[in-house]
């Protein structure tokens, strides 16, 4: 993890203690200029009803659905800006019109150019049962982004080289994600697909196990990590920080309204937050997803490498990994099955299960 005193920021780290006030001063306008860089999406009111009902609103139901959105656009912006990209400083045409095309994707309306809208998020949770207005958990969540990016990637072109994998019985199967990502190009040379992996974990029982305090810290702090979402029933969060003893977040819990994102020049400031907010570690719901980014295959590789110590209680050695890395694919094990002799009980979801059972949110407890 980072030096105390530090604000990493989705795997990238501006030092808040050094020896002049200038200095401080300006750490934390960096701090400032890379929180308000990310996309926040919110509760909307006044957008066009969501398709079957007339539901023109998500307010008190939706902020899973919009601390998701966040997450996804994260791992989004840093596939096709950079994640050095910042809003405002240095924006040229070129950026200016990629960044209007990300915060499009996500635009509150069922048009074929927001693959990652509101809109179609509910629409693929009602194919598996769900309704506009019910409570998704983050396991949930996950499946809907993935549903979402792999239809996305067959028709935007920004998006051809990028994959989703959800790690099943909390642990990612090498085998199956190098199966998604290698590829052929037309002249016969390989190819490896960028990838975004999102972690469903549960990190205790009713509430977080802190011995996993660390591991969330040390997650947060690296530099292919996109955020954690997660919390209860009409509470979710995005987390994609920490400073000492507190996560730092982004809340969709606000209501704004809705912004017509078809226009060329559509108004981009409700879109980015310039106010971060804390809250205690001790505070987290302990149901949540992580989420990695990992553009290049030596990138994947170094994540695994880095993720096997990371997701290891540093306090109690004997505590369950936060998750597993493993050889071999999903497919291979059965639900009896151990991994690594860790002694998790797997709970295997196949990848195309219906969202009924995913809202169950069953997790292995740690």
């Amino acid at each position: 993890p980072a030096a105390p005193g530090s604000r990493p920021i989705c795997g990238q780290t501006e030092p808040a203690a050094v020896q002049e006030d200038e200095g401080r001063l300006a750490s934390y306008e960096l701090f400032l200029e890379d929180f308000s860089s990310r996309l926040w999406f919110t509760y909307r009111r006044e957008f066009p009803p969501i398709p079957g009902t007339d539901i023109t609103s998500d307010c008190g139901w939706g902020c899973m659905l919009r601390s998701s959105q966040m997450m996804l656009a994260q791992a989004v912006v840093t596939h096709v800006l950079g994640r050095h990209w910042r809003y405002r400083r240095g924006q040229t045409e070129a950026s200016d019109f990629v960044h209007r095309t990300v915060v499009r994707w996500f635009g509150d309306r069922t048009a074929d150019a927001s693959p990652f809208s509101l809109h179609k998020l509910v629409q693929m949770g009602h194919e598996s049962g769900k309704q506009a207005g019910d409570w998704y958990g983050p396991s949930s969540a996950a499946y809907i982004l993935k549903e979402a990016l792999e239809g996305a990637c067959q028709t935007e072109q920004l998006l051809f080289d990028l994959r989703i994998y959800v790690a099943q019985d909390c642990t990612i199967y090498l085998e199956d994600v190098r199966a998604l990502c290698r590829g052929t190009r037309s002249n016969g040379a390989p190819v490896w697909r960028s990838l975004i992996i999102l972690v469903p974990v549960r990190l205790g029982g009713e509430q977080l196990n802190t011995t996993y305090i660390p591991c969330v810290k040390g997650m947060l702090s690296h530099p292919n990590c996109i955020g954690v979402i997660g919390g209860r029933p009409r509470h979710s969060l995005y987390f994609l920080g920490w400073q000492g003893e507190k996560v730092i977040y982004l809340d969709p819990h606000y209501v704004q309204e809705a912004v017509d994102v078809g226009p060329q020049d559509f108004p981009l400031d409700s879109f980015h937050c310039s106010w971060p907010r804390k809250m205690s570690f001790y505070k987290m719901d302990p149901s949540c997803t992580m989420g990695f980014y990992c553009k290049t295959e030596d990138e994947f590789e170094r994540f695994v490498k880095d993720v096997k110590q990371l997701a290891v209680p540093t306090e109690s050695r004997h505590e369950y990994p936060v998750f597993l890395v493993s050889e071999g694919s999903c497919a291979d094990h059965t639900d009896t099955s151990e991994t690594d002799g860790a002694g998790f009980a797997h709970i295997l979801q196949g990848p195309r299960e219906s969202l009924d059972h995913r809202h169950s949110e069953e997790y292995i407890i740690l």
